[in-house]
């Protein structure tokens, strides 16, 4: 693979011009840093920028946009937000609190009717605070969008199908549905709709004009970053780049690139005024930043291990957590080949962000600590080595737990019927219909044309789901009879379909 090195860039258009024309003392060694990051994680191409008292004190790519070509990553380069998008829709709902069209704390159904959850108690207490910090009590219904061809409308109503995991605010859960369901609500009451609330409202007062709200805006033949994952142990780009998250979209459909998300970072660290003028109200920015949920430290990113935090909590589109005596607000995005993390240290009016076309390149959480580090002061910390270290045993963990998995196979057993007893159609209210069917004397199970798989027999009735997207995790399947003994039901992905 050969690597392309971009120009550092210190100022944007319209912004305060840098006193230098190199990157400041603190920065120093950062380019040589992130450039052994890259090829150490093993990521085809990364973008980073860093604001420091509203200026762009470093912005640069690193190697290229796609494997097999020789186009590289620049600070104008499009990856994707996922994610890192919620914090947008966050500060939407915000300006239309600061407007009087909304209220932290207004019922969810009187703003969005049609959101019916599945307990009576939940579905009329439910407010927009709760669907902004993950405490709805269920975690996200990905079958309900991930690879699916359903409009947002129907999304929505299969969600009254979704059971609840705990009681209504008692615990953390990450969710996109009801993520997207506040983007709904906000953009009802801007009257226009959550795109062109976040495009007339956020991204054209700030000057993001190269950024775009869902995937399906991305220009054809533009400066984008192609996704890759690991298939078959070969890194290679994938299917994904455009529409994936369209469907729920204010939870992560946004595309930018780290020159417009650093004219974000520095509204944000200036406190939501953009010059001297005030785009959101201070009381009402403050609340975007002020912990909601607390997340046990258990269930935080595995950084968390290694930086000690004293408290780990979700405020409005931002983890937040203390470091080294800081206040610390970031969020991160992942999507199929993709990731980001957007980094603020306010109290330091400084902040970085950090895109990659490597599936789960956690590179980004060593960069942001680099650079925290940095401008902190005292001893350095071989971020870069330490996860490294830490993430390689997580995944060799996984890895022993699968094997696990698979030496509890049960040898020499066989299907009860003849695979032609299994084909049919598989409903479920929440997740829709699964049809299995024979194809060249083997099973093939299909949601939708992007989820599509061959079944391949593992013991008893229970089958490995082999994804043709071959970057997915392999599933089971198992196929259970009734008391004629009659194939009657398929259990997948913690549903039961009935046949």
């Amino acid at each position: 693979m050969r690597t392309f090195v971009g120009t550092i860039v210190l100022l944007l258009v319209a912004a305060p011009v840098a006193a230098q024309n190199r990157p400041p003392r603190e920065l120093r060694d950062f380019d040589q840093w992130v450039t052994r990051a890259v090829r150490d994680w093993k990521v085809p191409g990364l973008a980073v920028a860093v604001v420091k008292d509203d200026q762009v004190v470093f912005a640069k790519g690193y190697g290229i946009r796609a494997l097999g070509s020789d186009a590289p990553v620049t600070p104008h380069t499009l990856f994707a937000n996922a994610s890192t998008t919620k914090a947008f829709t966050a500060l939407g709902v915000a300006l239309m609190v600061d407007e009087g069209k909304l209220g932290w704390d207004d019922r969810a159904q009187d703003r969005f009717p049609e959101l019916v959850l599945h307990d009576p108690y939940p579905a009329r207490e439910l407010r927009i605070r709760d669907l902004l910090s993950h405490r709805v009590g269920f975690g996200d219904p990905s079958f309900l969008w991930y690879g699916r061809d359903w409009k947002q409308a129907e999304i929505f109503r299969r969600l009254r199908f979704v059971e609840p995991e705990s009681s209504l605010r008692s615990s953390y859960a990450y969710n996109n549905v009801t993520y997207a369901a506040a983007g709904v609500i906000a953009g009802r009451a801007y009257g226009r709709g959550w795109e062109a609330l976040v495009h007339d409202r956020i991204l054209t007062p700030l000057g993001m004009t190269e950024t775009v709200t869902r995937g399906r805006d991305l220009p054809a033949g533009g400066d984008i970053a192609l996704p890759h994952d690991l298939v078959n142990d070969t890194l290679r780009v994938i299917a994904g780049v455009g529409s994936l998250v369209d469907a729920i979209a204010p939870a992560g459909a946004m595309y930018s690139n780290v020159l417009d998300m650093s004219r974000w970072i520095r509204f944000l660290l200036n406190g939501g005024r953009l010059g001297d003028s005030t785009l959101v109200q201070p009381r009402t920015f403050a609340e975007l930043f002020r912990p909601q949920t607390v997340i046990p430290v258990e269930s935080f990113y595995p950084t968390a291990m290694r930086t000690q935090p004293h408290f780990t909590a979700y405020g409005f589109g931002w983890f937040l957590q203390d470091y080294r005596g800081e206040f610390v607000a970031f969020h991160t995005g992942s999507i199929d080949g993709y990731v980001a993390i957007v980094g603020l240290l306010p109290e330091r009016h400084l902040g970085i962000v950090v895109f990659a076309n490597r599936d789960h390149a956690e590179l980004r959480h060593a960069l942001m600590l680099h650079v925290f580090d940095a401008y902190i002061g005292g001893t350095a910390r071989d971020w870069n080595g330490d996860l490294l270290a830490l993430y390689d045993s997580l995944n060799q963990a996984q890895v022993t737990r699968r094997q696990k998995r698979e030496a509890s196979h049960i040898v020499g057993t066989h299907p009860s019927e003849s695979l032609d007893r299994y084909t049919g159609t598989y409903a479920d209210s929440a997740m829709g219909t699964v049809r299995v069917e024979l194809r060249d004397g083997r099973l093939v199970l299909s949601e939708s044309a992007f989820l599509t798989a061959d079944l391949e027999h593992w013991q008893y009735d229970t089958f490995t789901v082999h994804w043709r997207t071959p970057w997915r995790t392999p599933d089971r399947a198992t196929f259970r009879l009734d008391d004629t003994g009659k194939v009657s039901a398929l259990d997948f992905q913690g549903r039961r379909l009935t046949r």
